[in-house]
């Protein structure tokens, strides 16, 4: 029996420090719910499950962006609703002054009724936004409109669709001169019955490049819908993935907690034990 060195104490108070460094450990795991707290706890699961990361952000974020690209083409696409349907009512128009039944107080009702149609096709060229972004550009007041083919290309607002800067992570969205003098609109007359006759042309020709620029936004559209849907699938299965890794096995911590809270409570008793038995010398002495 030894009194200067208590082994049996020294033994059960380093087992002790042991248990309540695992429990700790435990609570610290099912707290926070994650099984990776800091790097020491698995160096090589933290470096991959920080990359799982920021792809996630970059995707859930290119989603986003996705969002406000569909925005903007049902913009354009409503606006250019409304054009479609007044170029039918100016086609409407253009045919009547094409049959000499009218008289010349006719057909300046009916001028004057094609310059409001064109003013309000003007109005929305120049005011169509989304946001601060104009969807369709003027052109030159000074630009020779003989030279111009409608629907004539401005340029492409150009759409972030995905977690890089990689090749074919951007989508373009054309942007089109949209306007009563872009459309060739301007060359309209109804005075006569020859020149309601050329109207009918330039209006058919107008009517087929608003088609055009619709059809544009929605294949915009349909490829922005289907790259949404797959980067929604891809965040998902990413976050299983990265799930798996960071994650806290709840059934398995909570296990772990209860065996480290029985040997913490037995090793205190252990080390009360180990404590008490120099009292035992004492009765040597009596």
């Amino acid at each position: 029996m030894q009194v200067q060195n208590n082994i049996a104490s020294i033994n059960a108070a380093r087992n002790q420090g042991i248990e309540t460094g695992k429990l700790k450990k435990s609570l610290e795991k099912l707290s926070s719910g994650f099984r990776i707290v800091r790097a020491g706890d698995d160096a090589a699961g933290l470096t991959i499950s920080e990359g799982m990361r920021s792809r996630i952000n970059s995707l859930n974020q290119a989603m986003r962006n996705i969002d406000d690209g569909i925005g903007l083409t049902n913009v354009g696409d409503g606006a250019l609703t409304e054009v479609h349907s007044m170029l039918q009512r100016l086609k409407t128009l253009a045919l009547k002054s094409a049959n000499g039944t009218y008289d010349q107080s006719n057909r300046e009702t009916l001028n004057m009724e094609k310059d409001q149609i064109l003013e309000e096709i003007d109005r929305i060229g120049s005011t169509t936004k989304f946001g601060e972004i104009s969807l369709f550009s003027r052109a030159d007041a000074n630009a020779n409109t003989q030279l111009w083919q409608p629907p004539e290309l401005d340029d492409t607002i150009p759409l972030q669709i995905g977690g890089s800067t990689q090749a074919g992570e951007v989508l373009d969205v054309e942007r089109y001169y949209i306007g009563s003098r872009e459309l060739q609109l301007d060359q309209t007359d109804f005075s006569t019955v020859e020149k309601g006759q050329k109207s009918v042309g330039y209006i058919e020709d107008a009517i087929e490049a608003v088609s055009k620029v619709r059809a544009s936004f929605g294949a915009a559209y349909m490829h922005l819908d289907h790259t949404h849907n797959n980067l929604s699938v891809t965040s998902e299965n990413m976050q299983a993935a990265e799930s798996q890794i960071r994650d806290t096995n709840m059934a398995e911590e909570i296990t772990k907690y209860t065996s480290s809270n029985i040997v913490l409570q037995s090793s205190n008793m252990m080390l009360t034990n180990a404590n008490n038995l120099p009292q035992t010398i004492l009765e040597l002495l009596k």
